[in-house]
Order: C-alpha cells, then sequence, then structure tokens
C-alpha cells in the first residue's frame, strides 16, 4: 500500500494543516455518526492496528454513560507512573483535536496527525470505503499508538460500546462506568437497552469493572455470556471519603489510603479497581503518584482566574448533572468558609474600615454560564439546576458555535420555565457571556461553567487560558 495520495485538488497531503485535514474529514461521508464496524475494520486490517493490538499492547477499553474521561485519565496515569509506555484515547477534546490522542501525557504533535491521517485515507481509498470523520481519527489515534510501540492502551468509547469504532479493539480488561438514558436516538431509550450496546465491548473471559450499585439485566447477561470476570461497586470493592486529603480504598485482598486527586472518587476507584485486577505490575508508589498529579480539564475542574473563582464541569445529561451537584453543594459550603474567613481577616486587618462597609458587602452568590447541544434534555438537566440548594443569582446563555448546538432563544425558553429567583441574560456568543459574567460578578462569587464539552472549550478559550 503506498503512502501517497492520489491527485485529487480537494484532498489534503502530508504538507496540508491539521485544520485542513479536519475539515475535510468532516466531509467525506454522508453523516457525522455512522454505528457500525463493518466499513471499518477493512481499513483497520489494511493498516494492521487490530494485529498490533493483540500482539503487542495490554489494552483497557472504558465504555459508560458518564466517567469515561476521568477513569481513562487514572487508568492511563497510574500505567505511566509504574514505568509503562502509556497510550489515551479520549473524545471529544475541548480546545484542540491533540487533545484526544496522548503518548505518556502528551499530546502528540499535528505532524504525527497528519502522517497517521495520510495513511488511513490512502488505506480507505484502497478499500473503497468511505468513513466518518470519529471512525477516521480514532484510526489515525490507533495507528500512532502501533507504530509508537506502546505498552498500554487505554481507550475511551465514543458512543455505546458494541458499535463503536475502538470496538475493533479487544480489550485485555473492560470497564463500565454506569449505565444511563443519554444518546436515545442510538442506543435507545431504556437503561436494558443501552446496558446491551455498553456491555458489547466484553470479550470471552476477560475482567470487568462495574462502577455501579445498580446493574442492568442485559449487562449481567452478557457477562454471564462471555464468563467475564466482574468487579463490581459495592460488592467488590468500596470506597470512602477519610477527609480533605485522603481517601480509602479496599477490596477482597487490600485496604489502602491513598491520597485524594483532583478528580471525582467515584471515577478513581473504578480506575485502581481495573488497574488492580490486570495484569500489570502496578504498585502503591505509582498509585500513589499517579494521585497527587493526575488532571483532567473540564471534569469539577475548580480556577481561580481573571480575579474570580471558576467551576468547569462537562455534565450534558441527568445524571452527570447529578453527580456534579453532589460534589459542588460541598464545594459551596468550603467556598463560602473561606470567602468569610478571608473577609474578616481584611476588615480585622484594616482599622479603617468601617461597619458600614462590612454590614454593606455582598454576599457571594453563584452565577452559571450555560449551554447545551439540542438533542439533550436540556430540561431535565435545567430542573436539576434550579432545584438545587444553591443561591444561583444570574444565568448567563448563549448558542454554542456548533451545528446541534441549542439556540439561545431556546435555552431561554426552557430557563424560564424553571427559574424563579434569578436573572436571565441571553448572549450571541459564548465569549460575550464570558465578557459579561466577568463584569457581572465580584471576586466572592463562584461562576459555574457546564452544559457540553463544547461550553466549557468555548469559555475556556474565551479566558485564554490553557487547559
Amino acid at each position: 500500500m503506498s503512502d501517497s495520495l492520489p491527485s485529487n485538488p480537494n484532498t489534503p497531503n502530508k504538507h496540508s494543516s491539521l485544520t485542513e485535514w479536519l475539515d475535510y474529514m468532516q466531509q467525506i461521508h454522508v453523516s457525522a455518526i455512522d454505528m457500525g464496524l463493518s466499513r471499518v475494520l477493512p481499513v483497520a486490517e489494511a493498516l494492521g492496528v487490530v494485529q498490533s493490538a493483540k500482539d503487542d499492547a495490554y489494552v483497557f477499553t472504558v465504555a459508560g454513560t458518564n466517567g469515561k474521561g476521568s477513569t481513562t485519565a487514572v487508568i492511563a496515569q497510574m500505567c505511566q507512573a509504574a514505568g509503562y509506555k502509556t497510550a489515551l484515547y479520549q473524545s471529544p477534546h475541548l480546545s484542540v483535536f491533540n487533545e484526544r490522542v496522548r503518548i505518556n501525557g502528551e499530546m502528540v504533535s499535528d505532524e504525527t496527525l497528519i502522517e497517521a491521517f495520510s495513511k488511513v485515507e490512502a488505506a480507505r481509498l484502497a478499500c473503497e470505503l468511505t468513513l466518518s470523520f470519529f471512525e477516521m481519527t480514532t484510526l489515525a489515534a490507533l495507528l500512532i499508538f502501533a507504530e509508537a510501540d506502546c505498552d498500554v492502551w487505554v481507550l475511551e468509547v465514543g458512543l455505546g460500546g458494541r458499535l463503536d469504532v475502538v470496538n475493533i479493539i479487544d480489550p485485555d480488561m473492560a470497564v463500565i462506568t454506569n449505565i444511563a438514558i443519554d444518546h436515545v436516538d442510538w442506543l435507545g431509550d431504556n437503561v436494558e437497552d443501552i446496558g446491551r450496546e455498553k456491555a458489547g465491548i466484553l470479550r470471552d473471559g476477560i475482567s470487568v469493572v462495574y462502577g455501579a450499585t445498580a446493574m442492568p439485566v442485559s449487562v449481567q447477561q452478557a457477562i454471564d455470556k462471555h464468563q467475564a470476570t466482574c468487579y463490581q461497586v459495592g460488592q467488590d470493592f468500596y470506597y470512602r471519603e477519610v477527609d480533605a486529603s485522603a481517601w480509602q480504598y479496599s477490596n477482597a485482598a487490600v485496604t489502602m489510603q491513598l491520597p485524594r486527586p483532583a478528580l471525582s472518587l467515584t471515577n478513581t476507584a473504578n480506575a485502581l479497581s481495573a488497574v488492580l485486577a490486570s495484569s500489570l505490575n502496578v504498585d502503591s508508589t505509582a498509585i500513589e503518584q499517579a494521585l497527587q498529579t493526575v488532571r483532567l480539564a473540564g471534569r469539577f475542574d475548580y480556577r481561580e482566574t481573571h480575579n474570580r473563582h471558576w467551576l468547569f464541569d462537562v455534565a450534558h445529561n441527568e445524571q452527570g448533572v447529578e453527580f456534579l451537584l453532589a460534589q459542588l453543594l460541598p464545594l459551596w459550603q468550603q467556598h463560602l468558609t473561606n470567602y468569610n474567613r478571608s473577609d474578616t481577616a481584611n476588615h480585622s486587618s484594616n482599622p479603617h474600615s468601617s461597619q458600614k462597609n462590612q454590614t454593606t458587602a455582598k454576599p457571594a452568590s453563584i452565577k452559571m454560564l450555560f449551554s447545551m447541544l439540542g438533542d439533550k434534555d436540556i430540561n431535565k438537566v435545567v430542573q436539576h439546576l434550579t432545584e438545587a440548594s444553591l443561591p444561583i443569582s444570574d444565568w448567563f446563555v448563549a448558542e454554542i458555535d456548533y451545528p446541534r448546538a441549542a439556540s439561545t432563544e431556546h435555552l431561554q425558553g426552557i430557563l424560564s420555565t424553571y427559574v424563579d429567583n434569578a436573572q436571565i441574560h441571553e448572549f450571541k456568543r459564548l465569549s460575550e457571556a464570558t465578557d459579561a459574567v466577568i463584569n457581572a460578578s465580584q471576586p466572592q462569587d463562584l461562576i459555574v461553567v457546564c452544559g457540553s464539552f463544547h461550553t466549557i472549550g468555548e469559555v475556556l478559550a474565551a479566558l485564554a487560558v490553557d487547559n
């Protein structure tokens, strides 16, 4: 198979930019999402990526409705800390495409991606097939991992499991984080159908970590069919918070007190269970090191920038928002404690501060910077956010710059149904809403940004901060 491409003026080449390649791959297939493996497999086999993974790598595949990004990040960090050359594939990205493809924690270069895209395109044309954007880019990631001789591949499923392109690779260890209603047009409108699709990543005789206490019958049936060994939270492993800096994990073999990571304990415990159940040699030193260093932008991501306190979270469905709120409520109480302590210290150190100034300072509040895709259940998300015991004083909404975005008018219409004691501010672009929320807030406030990966990405870009 030649690396050269046909002399088509519309086809990028190795000298084209990454943007030109990404734009091209968005256009060559009839639909953005096309579930199934029949078109992908011949191209993957021509590239040799399936056999490379089988022969040379230990593969973790992670599916589920929420928490896949955090789970894959922790697994990869632990394996890397243990000395394995570790590949990590995640989607979608927040700011730049390169975030999706990492080796030992580092994003691959534009040049590496372009070379892989060129080879995938050549194989696709030789097979006389069309592939979707996600299929093309996933094959490129797998090819990069194969050519880099990575010891461990950590793969996040994009949509579902059974028919997702990641599923062309046989995993050695599977993780299903949880099952909830999402992507109903593709996966079904009930947890049994969705569970069946996500359990499609299982293979005969492998181990699987299941990260929720309630398991659909369809998932249990798939486990039984494949004679897989299942490790389920609440039955085979447990975790609990010790204090703000430590947590405890236990299973039948070990009990460990560990440093608390910057990511959720639920997803961290799932990841640790998968690593401990694998055949890899990952000791407690590597685990502790990984937990102290792992980060993932946009997942309960607390920052201070532009003289404001921000919380970024990609929660975009009912379960994701419930998970966000479970962590946000204690964070808000801690935020108030810190603010009050700081405010008291400032007054006590300033002999000229008047009693009047102390009593007229504005109380801290929460400002929501919010937008979602139109094919999500916006009503459920907004309902959960507005019914939480949080002092949300203002909502700033704008349309995501993406074809499937919900319009500002649609978002405002839903918000007006649920919001009683808060102001709703509408903007055309998220960059404008970002400027507005900074100007309308005080240093003691908390700005929460949520609703979509795209929302987080655009706001981070507007703030000009690294993710």
